[in-house]
């Protein structure tokens, strides 16, 4: 027995051998792919990545991407609209089995590397570079409409400095259009509810008439960008250029503000909801459950749908902010705490956001669920105004309290977007100035954001947020998970984070990453195929150009996976098609980014491999604590303590049980 352990792991070492090799050679393959080489050369003192100055500005930058405008406006109609509290019990359970884990696989992933979203999928395989580029587009394009959102938002902050708020009565201009078209203005003060199809709130007119004055169709073009709006969008991006002029020396310290300050004043409109008249009825309403709902497909993939947007998983965004990390820091709590809070918020606002609409309801002596018609935006910008101008006293205050909070929260979210692409650029390119790519990187998503304050861009952002903030990072997220657990290894992944965090992975991150994760993310895709209507836009179809060019947005990200894959087999077509795949699929650059680590991480890395190859482990029955990776533990003994004799027994029974277990 003593003789076939020490074969196992002899067999095991050259099998090691072989591989240090492989990567030696690799490693070394400058002719081949000037770019690896460059990419793998160690950097010097000069050179050194940056990183955060303290662990909690990691934490707030993550709270601020995470707790954004996606809580404010889109949790509390998505729960209204599915359930009503009822919608809870399958946000949390989507929240524990699918955003949890891979909120956490990307906090390990970004630190364990300290590499940018594409350039740590590059080690991990050349071929798997392509999703790096994914992300970035995706995130690009939420960027991009982000941004026209807070410039609308900038704009009623501004509107709001004054005792009569604009939105809040009708207007004489609009007489002949709404006669025309046979429709009556409700002033947003009154007691009167636009109920039917012929009454339009004074609110809703303002939005649609004076702020975008948006096109019933866009069949003859998107018409211009409106100056006004176009003001607000440069505002925006320069507050951001000066937030991300450093990178994370001057984004680390913005966290704290845009962190913590949205909290200040959502606890004032919850202090103030609470004492309205009626607040009451439009809390139960929030949280009142519709259990019929829990049987319905669609509620499930809305609570999918709904992690996904508010934590950014799959964006690229955790990766990057991950990868500044030092290698040590405790992620595993950072995960918790960023996953609690998010919910937390998206609790509380909603409570306010429905006590000021019970208290509308009342005033008007109507039912909640008729004073809310519309999400999203419409929410945003319709029928939280219109609340808040039925308020009796000082308005215009709750407004700019109102407005402000959602510009800082929007801020927040576009730092952690925006830092997507500048992260990959001043790591390919050291020499470039941190405000240099910021400068640039903003200027660009500036002129892609026009598009969305023109006439016609509304229907711009629809299609957008459909196809690229929605379908693609559902996509991505898929190949994501499988790649690395199902391709690199769930066992090897785990023995990654062992390294790092020195933490076991028990059984609850391995049955979901390693099952529950990839099949839920692909069953949660085929029924978004299946399900798929014609998109729309207030009722309206798309034109089929429109509709083209969202689908070309869906193939240019997805389709960067085997286009780099073809690129790279082709860079390395001088050693034949088979070697250069096999190159392509090689694990071979993956581990950690400072070279003292790197070698740590190899020696404990074979030696795992050298006690694990006297039995094969079940990665389900035996996780690695019955090895490992720090101490010299043979299920729970010291190998110095016990016999060769004795360890080649243990493993025998071992090797047996788990045998005997597979039987059944």
């Amino acid at each position: 027995m003593v003789h076939k352990l020490e074969q196992n792991v002899r067999r095991n070492e050259t099998t090691n051998v072989a591989n240090q090799n492989e990567r030696n050679e690799d490693l070394n393959c400058n002719s081949e792919d000037n770019n690896t080489a460059q990419q793998n050369k160690k950097p010097s003192a000069g050179e050194k990545r940056a990183e955060w100055d303290k662990g909690v500005e990691f934490v707030l930058s993550c709270i601020a991407m995470s707790v954004g405008l996606g809580n404010i406006w889109r949790f509390p109609f998505t729960a209204y609209q599915n359930g009503g509290g009822a919608f809870l019990i399958p946000y949390i359970i989507v929240l524990i089995i699918i955003g949890r884990p891979i909120y956490y696989l990307e906090m390990c992933l970004g630190q364990f590397s300290s590499r940018n979203n594409v350039n740590m999928f590059h080690k991990l395989a050349p071929a798997l570079k392509g999703i790096g580029y994914g992300q970035c587009l995706g995130s690009i394009c939420v960027g991009s409409y982000y941004a026209s959102l807070i410039a609308i938002i900038l704009f009623y902050f501004l509107q709001s400095f004054t005792s009569k708020l604009p939105w809040s009565y009708c207007r004489d201009e609009w007489l002949n259009e709404i006669t025309s078209k046979n429709i009556t203005c409700i002033p947003s003060t009154g007691n009167q509810l636009a109920s039917d199809g012929h009454m339009v709130s004074s609110s809703e007119l303002y939005f649609r008439k004076e702020v975008l004055r948006e096109k019933s169709q866009i069949d003859d073009g998107l018409g211009y960008p409106d100056w006004r709006l176009s003001l607000c969008l440069a505002f925006s991006y320069l507050v951001l250029f000066l937030i991300t002029r450093n990178g994370i020396r001057s984004s680390g310290k913005a966290a704290y503000f845009l962190a913590i300050f949205p909290y200040v004043i959502m606890l004032c409109l919850l202090g103030r909801s609470v004492t309205l008249e009626g607040a009451s009825n439009g809390m139960l309403y929030f949280i009142k459950p519709t259990w019929s709902k829990l049987l319905e497909a669609k509620v499930w993939y809305n609570a999918v749908t709904q992690c996904f947007f508010s934590l950014n998983i799959g964006f690229g965004t955790v990766i990057m902010f991950a990868s500044y990390n030092k290698f040590k820091q405790n992620i595993y709590r950072d995960c918790l705490i960023v996953n609690i809070l998010d919910t937390f918020t998206s609790l509380l606002s909603g409570t306010a956001i429905f006590g000021i609409l019970g208290h509308l309801a009342f005033k008007l002596n109507v039912d909640v669920g008729d004073v809310i018609n519309t999400g999203g935006t419409g929410l945003a910008f319709i029928s939280y105004p219109e609340a808040i101008a039925k308020f009796d006293a000082i308005p215009w205050l709750f407004a700019v309290l109102f407005f402000f909070m959602l510009f800082v929260l929007g801020i927040g979210s576009m730092v952690a977007l925006q830092g997507v692409p500048l992260t990959i650029l001043l790591d390919s390119v050291p020499k470039c100035k941190p405000w240099m790519g910021s400068l640039g990187i903003t200027v660009s998503f500036f002129c892609f954001s026009l598009l969305y304050i023109t006439n016609g861009g509304q229907f711009i952002f629809t299609m957008v947020d459909y196809f690229g903030g929605t379908m693609i990072f559902l996509v991505l997220c898929i190949f994501e998970t499988i790649t690395v657990f199902w391709w690199y290894g769930l066992e090897n992944f785990c023995e990654d984070i062992e390294f790092m965090l020195n933490r076991k992975i028990g059984i609850y991150w391995r049955l979901n990453w390693g099952v529950i994760n990839p099949i839920i993310l692909t069953t949660i895709f085929l029924y978004f195929i299946l399900t798929m209507e014609r998109l729309q836009h207030e009722n309206k179809d798309f034109p089929d150009i429109a509709l083209v060019f969202g689908w070309i947005i869906i193939a240019v990200g997805v389709l960067q996976i085997p286009l780099w894959w073809l690129y790279y087999v082709y860079h390395l077509r001088r050693n034949g098609i088979i070697e250069g795949m096999k190159r392509s699929l090689s694990h071979a650059r993956w581990g950690p980014n400072n070279a003292d680590r790197l070698t740590e991480w190899t020696t404990l890395k074979r030696n795992f491999q050298e006690r694990k190859s006297a039995v094969k482990l079940n990665w389900l029955l035996l996780p690695p604590q019955h090895i490992g990776l720090h101490s010299q533990t043979v299920f729970g003994l010291k190998s110095e303590m016990v016999s060769s004799e004795v360890e080649s027994c243990l493993h025998t029974v071992a090797f047996q049980s788990i045998s005997a277990m597979r039987l059944f």
